[in-house]
């Protein structure tokens, strides 16, 4: 792993300075979202982002390599109750994340830990990256769900306990259906897919923060957004919930947010 760190720092100065990965894209974003900050301070954010992505990329190769008791050594779980209440319910949990520090290693941490996990993801049009990130994803017991077929795959074993994890923090096709609400700063659309499945399957919606303690080594924290009966919970909470979760977390640490993505592609239409 120190070899493969030693690669991604390599790698992350050629993404900046040689490939300039959405470099004009990362910094207006994060430029956007921090008007109150410096130029120094923006730059420094930019470069730890890369730092991050480079991390991120050469982690994910190494998920299949590690042992069990690494995989658990290099996360850890804070909320692994709360999971396994539900568990002893038989009871399915939506578990709502974003695109920040490593998220990939979330899954296989779990389930060396006994706890059955499914991880949404969207296909990838390569057939040869397709098979490669379904083995990388799968490789500590882990299951994976195209993001097609999640509605059915949710009715159909509603009565199997698994934590269902999305992460759901990209802009969503469908901006005109999308739950929008201010976000860093600007009106933002968001997914009301989580919400809506939570409430049509009365199922418990828990958010899932993934922590660096030091290179390589991470802390996920699992914590309670909803749970049924949600009979007086007003539209949007969960959204809403998730959303605010999402936001503190990424003004305490920026740079360990994937700023490269257009999340601000789309602009609200509003009728006159």
């Amino acid at each position: 792993m120190s070899r493969l760190h030693r690669l991604a720092d390599i790698m992350a100065w050629l993404l900046r300075y040689v490939i300039s990965y959405r470099k004009a894209l990362t910094v207006r974003n994060i430029s956007n979202s921090f008007p109150e900050k410096s130029p120094l301070q923006i730059a420094q954010i930019f470069v730890l982002f890369y730092k991050n992505l480079a991390d991120i990329i050469v982690e994910i190769v190494k998920l299949p390599g590690f042992s069990a008791h690494e995989i658990q050594e290099r996360v850890q779980i804070e909320g692994l109750e709360l999971l396994q209440k539900y568990q002893q319910q038989n009871q399915p949990v939506l578990a709502f994340g974003a695109h920040y520090a490593n998220w990939e290693w979330i899954s296989s941490a779990l389930t060396r830990r006994g706890i059955a996990a499914e991880a949404v993801y969207k296909s990838l049009s390569s057939p040869l990256f397709e098979a490669l990130m379904r083995h990388i994803r799968t490789s500590h017991g882990a299951k994976v769900v195209p993001m097609q077929r999640v509605n059915r795959e949710l009715i159909a074993r509603r009565q199997e306990f698994r934590v269902v994890g999305l992460v759901a923090d990209q802009s969503p096709h469908e901006p005109e259906h999308a739950h929008w609400m201010p976000f860093l700063g600007r009106d933002t659309p968001f997914f009301p897919g989580v919400e809506k499945l939570a409430v049509s399957l009365q199922m418990p919606v828990v958010y899932t923060e993934v922590v660096r303690l030091r290179r390589g080594y991470y802390l996920a924290r699992f914590t309670l957004i909803a749970e049924p009966p949600y009979n007086n919970l007003p539209p949007q909470t969960i959204t809403t919930r998730c959303k605010d979760k999402l936001e503190g977390i990424i003004k305490q640490n920026p740079a360990d947010w994937l700023w490269s993505h257009n999340r601000w592609k789309y602009q609200r239409r509003r009728d006159n």
